[in-house]
């Protein structure tokens, strides 16, 4: 494989209509805890914040986790009551929250620039503000994009306690206007910014007398994040999940190409949606430590889809490019892993 050729292939993906779609993996690549140190802090926590009943139905979930089902797998299988699903949410909230502070520290004492921050200086800022869909809680999409010197589009309008807006939330970023053909006469000028859509919740949505309220600090009330499991289906219909979700797949229908990082394609809120732009055509850059096999699946079914992946050998150096015509491995760097990406493919 040209290495040379693949790179200025790959600096061509960044270019109109790209929407960036974001799962845990980037997290994970921070320091935020994934789906196995979430498991174990569960069952570590879990048996000392619950008895009775609580306990009960905590021990049939425990059970399937410590003979190896995933989380997905078993909360799926025994969803928990909205009594325990509360506890798991606030054990969730605090595992991520604890990582999450960590790595914002060393990010505003400069000693650590996050992955997205760097790969946000490559990217075209769109007056309609650049689309991110995450399935992630935390907030570091939201850190990365203010260091890299864009605004964040949440759909909440308020710095301390924000309300669901949609439309107030993306005029609060209008600048001024110029002079235009069109029939109107003007067009509003935004600033640069980030629209940032989560489907599953995040750390700092909470709700409030029976209204979603969007909040920095760790307020005394319920949390809307959506845990995994059958519940999160049910959950995600009501506000703002409803809210974020159809805006992310109204993103994914109009988008004309995307960029894919550390997602695992197990999310049915996104896939009809977004399995199905995938299979027109429409071309797709894969970046992952490790492909899920509905990912693997889909790289090898969609003929504009390019994977680079670690595969399997992880310690092993360098990068396998992946599309439905097979694979290539590159030996050096490691392309899958955002930071290396960014000073490879984008270097002067």
């Amino acid at each position: 494989m040209d290495i040379d050729k693949l790179k200025r292939d790959l600096q061509g993906h960044f270019t109109d209509g790209l929407v960036t779609i974001i799962g845990s993996g980037l997290s994970a690549a921070e320091g935020i805890p994934g789906m196995i140190a979430l498991r174990d802090h569960l069952l570590s926590e879990m048996p000392k914040r619950v008895d009775g009943t609580l306990l009960v139905q905590w021990q049939a979930i425990q059970d399937r986790l410590q003979s190896g089902e995933d989380i997905e797998t078993a909360l799926h299988e025994v969803p928990p009551s909205p009594e325990l699903e509360t506890v798991i949410v606030d054990l969730t909230a605090a595992l991520t929250l604890e990582a999450e502070l960590r790595v914002v520290n060393q990010v505003v004492s400069g000693t650590r620039v996050l992955r997205f921050t760097r790969l946000l200086r490559h990217m075209l800022k769109p007056n309609t503000g650049i689309p991110i869909i995450t399935t992630n809680y935390d907030r570091l999409l939201e850190v990365g994009g203010e260091c890299a010197g864009l605004g964040i589009d949440t759909l909440f309008v308020g710095h301390h306690v924000g309300i669901l807006n949609e439309k107030e939330s993306s005029l609060s970023f209008c600048r001024g206007y110029r002079k235009s053909r069109r029939r109107e006469g003007v067009q509003l000028t935004y600033r640069a910014r980030l629209l940032i859509l989560k489907p599953h919740g995040s750390l700092d949505w909470f709700l409030q007398d029976g209204e979603p309220i969007r909040c920095p600090y760790p307020l005394n009330e319920p949390r809307l994040i959506i845990t995994p499991g059958l519940n999160k289906y049910r959950t995600g219909y009501d506000r703002p999940f409803d809210a974020h979700r159809e805006r992310a797949n109204r993103e994914i229908d109009k988008g004309a190409r995307y960029l894919i990082i550390g997602y695992g394609f197990n999310d049915n809120h996104l896939e009809t949606h977004l399995h199905s732009q995938l299979r027109s055509g429409k071309p797709s850059l894969v970046l992952a430590r490790r492909l899920s096999p509905v990912g693997a699946e889909l790289v090898s079914q969609c003929n504009s889809v390019t994977a680079i992946t670690a595969d399997s050998d992880v310690a092993k150096p360098g990068a396998w490019v992946v599309n439905n015509k097979g694979r290539s491995f590159l030996a050096g760097p490691n392309l899958w892993d955002v930071e290396t990406f960014v000073e490879e493919v984008f270097r002067p």
